[in-house]
């Protein structure tokens, strides 16, 4: 009876299907606008971001059979460049070239005068043929300028040219009889590594189509004139392919470069989720339905006798005519005659509300952000909210609200491009006050890297007021005390945190409270994080009646979402 042990490495074979010959249906691809993603939301553009030819050829995948019949066989060009090595191989002898190299290095080696100090190392250093330790003993010349000094920097090239010599008798097996200097030696070296070279390009080329990564001028010095001009023609036609493959991903070409379309966020918003959500996918299918039933614009399977003021646009119709035809068959004369609809007949679906909520969500880019990439991970969560929001609950209202020493709202467009505010003070102590109501005084001239979270719950409290649903929250991440708030039109900064800044916070969230908005405080585990930061979040939790979450960056857009589903779906219970 065979075992587990006996039916190791057996290997299957079947018909019509070679896993190595045939490539698969849907090649693997890089994600091109991930990465292009990633950088964005790091360095707040794409100026610096120019995906190499390799790094593009690398990420598009093409099938060779796409290119085959395009230009001429690479197959023909291999052979031509192999029956170019073996003529070579076949031609010279490099031996003699390598032991005349050697031995004019050691004739070079007599003739130096080595100081007695230095004497017994470059004997041995001549001895071993060490190239390091002739290197050494340069170093260790008090004269630069000295002959020895001189001899050693020629005896370390004519060593190193030997090197060179032992890679080309190694390498390549010659077997033709036509001396070679060590000039002519070490030229038909380049010739070959160059052939080499074409060589591994030609095969990446025939088995997965990377045409465009084929040096064409340095082919051009082995083939006709009209053969290269087909391949060009070829590489062109491949590199327009990997082109449309890319724009495909939602990246295209624009006058500055790289540039990211809207089918590129969508595509990264979508990963995100897929992300987030793995843990579901052992579970039922469905969108969180919940059993809440009512009058509503969702229609359920279940139905459920009419009743007076039900909608006729929910009523099931097959289901009302197959009561009729009972009813009438029931009835004296075996129903004959035409069907006659009743009251009572009919059957309605039942349907179920979906309700709306109102959302800010107020993203942390305060100086401190910057450390640990805080933000990166901040805004990969506000791209993962919006893109659920905007797939699974598009009636929901959704406000971002940046948040350093003020506090601005920003379109999902922009989340992207936000950056950590430069740190601009650096003194231990920084007590300011600045009347914003005084023309003089510009934002371009406070200090940006302060933590405003009174001014962003404000905010977000009068965004939320003209939203016409009860159910409202404020998504809050942070990772830290407050240090700005408003007092009236004036601006304070107040560092280490103050008292005079937590209470005008949480005279803020208890306006929120009073409103029936809830706060959801996400605390960043930041390196400056202390006793004081968690207290502050209990304590402005506690007065708005919300809720906080200790979570590290990288966890923090697998948080927010699950528990935006989770107030869904307790709205919706």
């Amino acid at each position: 009876m065979p075992t587990r042990d006996s039916l190791g490495g057996i290997v299957h074979t079947y018909q019509r299907y070679d896993p190595v010959a045939v490539p698969p249906p849907r090649p693997a691809q890089t994600d091109l606008a991930s990465a292009a993603m990633e950088h964005m939301l790091e360095f707040g553009d794409l100026d610096e971001l120019e995906f190499t030819p390799e790094q593009l050829a690398d990420a598009i995948v093409l099938d060779p059979e796409q290119i085959r019949g395009l230009g001429p066989s690479l197959d023909a060009v291999k052979r031509k460049l192999e029956e170019m090595r073996r003529r070579i191989l076949e031609q010279y002898d490099a031996e003699t070239a390598r032991t005349r190299a050697r031995r004019e290095f050691h004739q070079a080696a007599a003739r130096a005068s080595p100081p007695a100090t230095h004497r017994e190392a470059f004997e041995r250093a001549v001895r071993e043929e060490q190239l390091r330790r002739l290197e050494r003993l340069w170093y260790a010349q008090q004269n630069e300028q000295s002959r020895f000094a001189a001899d050693l920097v020629k005896l370390s090239d004519q060593l190193g040219t030997t090197y060179q010599l032992d890679e080309l008798v190694t390498k390549w097996t010659f077997t033709g009889r036509e001396k070679l200097s060590i000039d002519a030696a070490l030229a038909v070296k380049e010739e070959l590594e160059e052939i080499e070279r074409l060589l591994k390009q030609l095969e990446e080329a025939r088995q997965n189509a990377r045409v465009v990564l084929i040096d064409m001028e340095a082919l051009g010095q082995f083939l006709e004139a009209g053969e290269l001009d087909d391949l060009e023609r070829l590489r062109n036609q491949v590199e327009q392919a990997i082109q449309e493959a890319a724009a495909r991903q939602g990246l295209e070409r624009g006058k500055k470069g790289l540039e990211l379309t809207p089918k590129a966020l969508r595509t990264f918003q979508g990963k995100l989720l897929e992300r987030i959500f793995t843990d579901l996918e052992a579970s039922r299918t469905g969108r969180h339905d919940v059993g809440v039933t009512g009058d509503g614009a969702v229609e359920l399977v279940p139905t459920r006798p009419y009743e007076f003021g039900d909608s006729v646009a929910h009523m099931d119709i097959p289901g009302s005519l197959v009561n009729a035809m009972l009813r009438q068959a029931g009835e004296p004369g075996g129903g004959g005659g035409r069907l006659r609809l009743e009251a009572r007949d009919i059957e309605v679906h039942k349907t179920r509300n979906s309700p709306k909520c109102a959302t800010t969500v107020v993203l942390d880019m305060s100086g401190s952000m910057r450390y640990g990439g805080l933000y990166v991970d901040v805004k990969k969560m506000a791209l993962a909210l919006q893109g659920l929001v905007q797939r699974e609950f598009p009636g929901d209202a959704l406000q971002f609200i940046e948040m350093y020493s003020f506090a601005k709202p920003r379109p999902a467009g922009e989340i992207v491009k936000l950056l950590p505010k430069p740190v601009t003070i650096f003194d231990s102590v920084v007590r300011l006050r600045a009347d914003m109501a005084d023309p003089r005084i510009a934002e371009s001239d406070v200090p940006p890297h302060f933590t405003n979270i009174q001014h962003s719950l404000q905010l977000s409290r009068q965004f939320l007021a003209r939203q016409d649903t009860p159910n409202r929250q404020v998504i809050l991440i942070t990772d830290g005390l407050p240090t700005a708030h408003f007092e009236g039109s004036e601006l304070y900064l107040l560092y280490p945190p103050h008292r005079r800044t937590e209470e005008a916070t949480l005279r803020e969230a208890e306006a929120c409270r009073r409103e029936g908005i809830t706060i959801n405080l996400f605390l960043l585990a930041g390196w400056s994080q202390s006793r004081a930061d968690i207290q502050f979040a209990y304590r402005l939790a506690e007065t708005a009646k919300g809720r906080v979450f200790f979570t590290a960056g990288r966890d923090l857009d697998r948080f927010v979402v699950w528990d935006y589903l989770a107030r869904r779906r307790s709205i919706l219970g």
